[in-house]
């Protein structure tokens, strides 16, 4: 009778394939959430914040394009470029969290090796882990040179925006500025105007207007040509700056005619301060040696007319058309309108 051989104990085959079985899903199944932990990452960390800088540039380089648009602050963009970093941080985290485990990860045991001829050899995990390691670093390259490009471009569009600022000031500021006497022109003067008016409505706090005319201004520019009729009227202004309050509002108003704004002035107020400018200027030493005068017209809310700017004007403007008539180098209010009136007619009868 031939000795039974004793075979391999069947028991011990299944529980050795089911162990088998086991370690090769292990990988698979840290490979897949290893891969989509690493995907997760990459949306938080490249794609969402190139959406948000894509949108970032078409909010600021589109004024900058468009000269018909106005510069918008745009606070809700600073705050979504903010969760976009704080999403950026919550994406690092996960990445050093990844790597982190699995660097720790103990390594798993050998497989059950089986007689088995031909079967390939069970790798270690600690070779996956080094693979996936060497492919993350890979990939964090290019991550941290799109991160760098993007915090580079955000500064230079800073500072464009900064500038672009900086320049619609200069141009707002130009667009009401005389350009021989560097004060402002009738434009904005119309506009200022309008706004004391309506706060007078509001408040009745008292605005007056005072509109003053150089005398004989023709001759300085027909005998001494266009160049000194420029330096006395830069002469007026200086005049008018250096003896006027910082809240006045000072402005050429044509030719050599010039405007002031006095607010919080009553009329009496602005009568002492035109009989202190015409006797600056009586005294004032020109660079062409002749002496030049100069006639004001003043007219004040609430004591001459109605509250609204053109009346306000029209009422300064015949005072001093009173002061003209009157013999120029002098002062005068709106009252004095009738009795000018009354003393050419008395003349003329």
């Amino acid at each position: 009778m031939t000795p039974r051989v004793p075979g391999p104990d069947n028991s011990l085959m299944a529980q050795s394939k089911h162990n088998l079985a086991e370690g090769t899903e292990e990988p698979t199944l840290v490979a897949g959430g290893a891969r989509r932990t690493i995907m997760l990452s990459l949306m938080l960390t490249s794609f969402i914040p190139l959406l948000v800088v894509g949108y970032s540039m078409y909010a600021y380089l589109t004024p900058l394009l468009d000269h018909s648009r106005r510069v918008r602050d745009l606070p809700w963009l600073q705050a979504l470029l903010a969760f976009t970093g704080l999403l950026m941080a919550v994406g690092g985290l996960l990445i050093w969290d990844l790597t982190r485990t699995l660097g720790k990860r103990p390594e798993r045991a050998p497989a059950l090796e089986t007689s088995t001829p031909g079967s390939p050899p069970a790798s270690g995990g600690g070779e996956d882990v080094d693979s996936l390691l060497h492919s993350f670093s890979r990939m964090l390259a290019p991550i941290e040179q799109q991160a760098s490009a993007i915090d580079r471009y955000a500064v230079r569009l800073d500072t464009a925006y900064k500038e672009l600022e900086s320049t619609n000031a200069r141009l707002k500021e130009f667009s009401f500025k005389d350009e021989v006497t560097g004060l402002y022109n009738r434009r904005f003067f119309s506009i200022r105007l309008e706004e004391e008016v309506s706060r007078y409505r509001r408040f009745n706090h008292p605005v007056s207007v005072v509109l003053l005319d150089l005398d004989g201004f023709k001759s300085v520019n027909d005998d001494l040509g266009h160049p000194a009729g420029d330096e006395t009227l830069r002469g007026m202004a200086e005049i008018l700056l250096r003896h006027s309050r910082g809240i006045n509002v000072i402005c050429r108003y044509g030719g050599d005619e010039f405007a002031v704004l006095l607010v919080e002035t009553s009329k009496a107020g602005a009568r002492l301060y035109a009989d202190r400018i015409r006797y600056v200027l009586s005294s004032y030493q020109f660079a062409h040696k002749r002496r030049v005068t100069a006639s004001f017209g003043i007219a004040s809310l609430p004591e001459d007319v109605a509250p609204t700017a053109e009346d306000l004007i029209q009422a300064a403007d015949e005072a001093l058309y009173a002061a003209k008539r009157s013999g120029k180098n002098r002062v005068s209010v709106h009252e004095d309108i009738g009795v000018v009136q009354a003393v050419s007619d008395g003349k003329g009868e």
